[in-house]
This record gives C-alpha cells, structure tokens and sequence, in this order.
C-alpha cells in the first residue's frame, strides 16, 4: 500500500472537507454569476426606463411644436382680392391728390362701396349691398388712401388694387384650400360671392407682410406684431444696461472683495432664493417701488426693464460668480508675484478669463426676461397698443403679452396669429440659448 493511499485511509474526513469546500466554491460562483445577470438587467432595465423618458419628452415635444406649426403656418399668409378702382374725382371731391387736407376729407370708403356694386351688379337689397362690402377688409380705404397718395397721377384714372379681406373671408379662403372650408359667420350669399371671385382669379394669397410690419389692432387681419417687438427689443435693452454691470459687479465683490462673515452668508442665501421666486413678486416690486412710490408711468418699456432687472440679477449674479470661481487661483497668485494689485488681478486677469461665463449666464438671463410675462401684466403692460413704440417712455407691449391678448380675443383668426406669434417668440428663445452655448464652447478654456 502506497504512503497515499494509507493517508487517505487514516484521514477520511479530510477527503470530506476538500470535497464539500469544492461544492462549496461551485455555488458561491453560481450565486455571483446570477446576481451578476440580475444587475446587468436591472442596468439595462434603468437605460430602458431612461430612453423611454426621452422619447416621451421628445413625443411631447414634437406634439407641440407640431399643434403651434399647423395653427400658426397660415398667419405669414394673407388673403388679398382684386378690384378695378376708378379713382373718381368728382365723387371723391378731390381737386389737387397731392393735398393731405382733401385726401382726409374724401369718402374711401364710400368708394370702396360703390366698387363692390359694380363689381356685383344683381346685389339690388341694402343689407345684401352692406354684406358685400364686408368681403374687405374695414383699413382698406386708408390703404387706397395712401396708394392714391403716392400715385396722384391715378386721380381720374381705374386701377387695380390688391386689397386685405376681412377675417371671415380669409379663414373661409385658407380652410377653403386645405379642402375644408370652414364657414364661421360666412353665410351661403357670402360664400357665394366669394366662389365667384375666386372663379375669376380675383383672390390669392400672399405673404403677409403686415403680419411683420404693423401693430397691434381689433381686426385680425390688420394685427401685426411690430409694436410688440420693438417693445420687447426697448425693454431687453433697458434690461441688459442695468443687470449686466450690476450682476457682475456684485459678483466680482462678492468672491473678491467681500469678507467671510454671517453678514455675507445672509446675502448669499437671499440671491439664492431671490432666483427661485416667483416672477410675479417681482411685478408687484415693480408696481409699489416705481409706479406707486416713484410715479412713473404705467405700460412703459423704462418700468418694464427696471423689473426684469430686478428678476434677472440673481441669475446673472450665480453665473458669474460660478465663472469666477472656475478661474484657478494660480493665475491670482502668479499676478500677484509679480507685483500687480488686487484689482489688476481681478481686471486684467480673472475678468477676461470669467467673461465667457458671465456672458452665457447674461444671455440665457435676457431669454428668461424676453419670454416673461406675469411681471410685465402688473405694471401695466397689459394695454391695447396700436402705436410702435419710439422710445423707452412710450406705451408698448411685448411679446409674450401681445400673445396673452391675442388667445384671450374671441376670433377665430386670432388663433392663427397667436401661434405665429409663439413661433417668433420660440425662435428669439431658440436663438438667444443657442447663441449662449456657442459663446461658451468658443470662449471657455479648459485648464
């Protein structure tokens, strides 16, 4: 017998051991490989559950960028009709076409009627003849006004002019194309004047420029939002001169200058919640501090800029002190071994190298103040405003509440030029964060 085989015979229980620690380590890796299994697919699980929160947000996404696109495409489309004008001078009792006087005192709009039956000859009834004349729109006598006085020559003369329809019309017309046509407050005489126009190549669509040019009105078709961007455009400007250098003063100090003591922390945690209030306490700010105390006038581009200020400071005062602490104290202390001063430290050096930040957080500020609207109704800027504004102290409206007026109106074709609306106010946003990001790609440096 073997020296191995008597060991294993005088210890069995050894053999045991060895055979069962074997089996032992057979499961310990069969449990570590299904726990392995079961965490690889619970990760997988997690970036399933984290796509499908993607794909919802983008479905949303798309849905309403979809609904705002179909309502809203139509508004930077008008529906004009042509009419033969003869320019009576008799009628219009006009001698000299060149003299403002006279073109005010004349009946354009008389003219206008009396085309529209010559136009419609078998209309005999008065309530038939004042439905006619609705197929345009109730500016177009000021338009053939203007036209006329830039063209005197026409005076005596028949001239074909392309003139706006009034809303029915042009919301009959453009559903009409789609292979819809909606009726609304068109009734079947009108519809039928219509049909016959159209029959005749008398109307089109055009671009619609007054969409861009004009301001705001009661009719839809002669509402545009030119008064209300460059009401936007006044108050941003205002907005951008005070809380630029303000924030990023405040933020220089503040990381700089400021010493560490409870009354810094106390200021420190105010900014922070100053951010997180709701824009219309900034309005009510506005409404006690510079109307009521300071008297300044309501619905102004000043007071709407001065309270924007007031709810974009703590944003713009975040980000550049965040671009500030990024700036690595090396480049303090090198400045400093060379002898130069706590302020061309923070000029000369921590300034340039902080700005590309500060100017992301200013930009993605001015987005934020561009697209509010509760502040801005509770100084006033809530107002019907036909005028473009000239200045900071004149009337104006802005955008988001020119939007606001228009879902508010109860036409149907405001509903277009609401969503046309959103649709600019969405490209200035898309622009300005856009703009935001590309600044900071091209001006960071990575230390």
């Amino acid at each position: 017998m073997t020296s191995e085989t008597k060991m294993s015979a005088e210890n069995p229980t050894d053999r045991n051991n060895s055979t069962n620690g074997v089996k032992g380590s057979v499961v310990d890796t069969e449990r570590f490989k299904k726990r392995l299994a079961q965490r690889y697919r619970a990760e997988q699980r997690f970036r399933l559950y984290g796509l499908m929160s993607i794909g919802f947000g983008l479905l949303c996404l798309v849905l309403l960028f979809t609904d705002i696109i179909g309502k809203g495409h139509s508004a930077f489309f008008e529906t004009r009709v042509s009419l033969d004008i003869h320019f009576d001078a008799e009628y219009l009792q006009i001698t000299d076409a060149s003299s403002e006087q006279q073109l005010n005192n004349a009946n354009f709009d008389g003219l206008i009627k009396r085309t529209w039956r010559a136009q419609f000859p078998e209309v005999k009834s008065r309530s038939d003849k004042r439905l006619l004349a609705t197929i345009s729109s109730s500016g177009s006598g000021y338009f053939i006004r203007d036209q006329l006085a830039l063209n005197p020559h026409w005076l005596g003369t028949k001239q074909t002019l392309w003139l706006l329809v009034d809303d029915d019309v042009d919301v009959y017309y453009k559903s009409r194309q789609k292979g819809n046509a909606y009726m609304g407050r068109v009734n079947e005489k009108l519809a039928s004047w219509i049909e016959s126009l159209i029959a005749e190549e008398r109307m089109e669509l055009n671009f619609n420029t007054t969409f861009f040019t004009a301001g705001d009105s009661r009719e839809p078709e002669q509402a545009g939002i030119r008064g209300a961007m460059v009401g936007s455009l006044w108050t941003l400007l205002i907005t951008l001169i005070l809380s630029f250098p303000i924030g990023v003063a405040a933020a220089i100090y503040l990381e700089e200058y400021a010493p560490q003591n409870r009354w810094t922390d106390l200021i420190e945690v105010n900014i922070n919640n100053l951010a997180a209030v709701p824009s219309i306490i900034f309005g009510l700010l506005g409404l006690a501090i510079f109307i009521n105390f300071f008297e300044l006038p309501r619905s102004v581009p000043l007071v709407g800029g001065l309270v924007l200020t007031l709810m974009t400071l703590p944003t713009i005062i975040i980000s550049s002190r965040a671009a500030i602490k990024a700036v690595p104290p090396s480049i303090r202390e090198a400045a400093l071994g060379i002898g130069a001063s706590k302020m061309q430290v923070v000029l000369h050096h921590v300034l340039p190298l902080a700005m590309p930040g500060m100017l992301t957080g200013t930009i993605i500020g001015m987005a934020q103040a561009l697209g509010e609207t509760a502040p801005l109704l509770m100084i006033g800027m809530v107002a019907f405003i036909v005028d473009v504004p000239g200045s900071v102290t004149d009337p104006a409206a802005v955008l988001p509440v020119q939007i606001f007026l228009w879902a508010d109106s109860p036409e149907r074709a405001f509903v277009e030029k609401t969503s046309a609306a959103i649709m600019v106010l969405l490209t200035f946003l898309i622009v300005m964060n856009t703009l935001a990001v590309l600044l900071r790609k091209r001006l960071e440096r990575r230390w």
